[in-house]
């Protein structure tokens, strides 16, 4: 059996491992879209769920909704990715724009 020093030791480091994970990145990631996963005038709120989560940020754009994935992770480099959807009033894609420095998305997106 361990000593009850070593194992308080332990938890603690544990702890502020856990506690500083939270400092390496912003947001909550998600999966990149490929080239096909939104249409502009079909995809609705439903879809985008489904295929996203709930949005990191909502918001208006020129008086239309807007609804913002956003993850950021600390590293060298940092890594970014942002997909932005506006939409009609009815709730489905106006536009939208997705951004991101990941190298599979640099590499797929190209």
């Amino acid at each position: 059996m361990l000593p009850r020093r070593l194992v308080l030791l332990s938890a603690g480091l544990i702890l502020a491992l856990a506690s500083c994970a939270s400092v390496f990145s912003t947001g909550r990631d998600f999966p990149s879209p490929g080239r096909d996963a939104i249409t502009t005038g079909t995809t609705a709120k439903p879809d985008l769920l489904r295929l996203f989560g709930e949005p990191t940020q909502v918001g208006i754009d020129d008086g239309d909704p807007t609804w913002t994935w956003l993850f950021f992770k600390k590293g060298n480099p940092d890594l970014t990715k942002q997909l932005t959807v506006r939409f009609r009033a009815d709730g489905v894609v106006k536009s939208y724009s997705f951004t991101s420095n990941f190298p599979e998305d640099m590499k797929t997106l190209r």
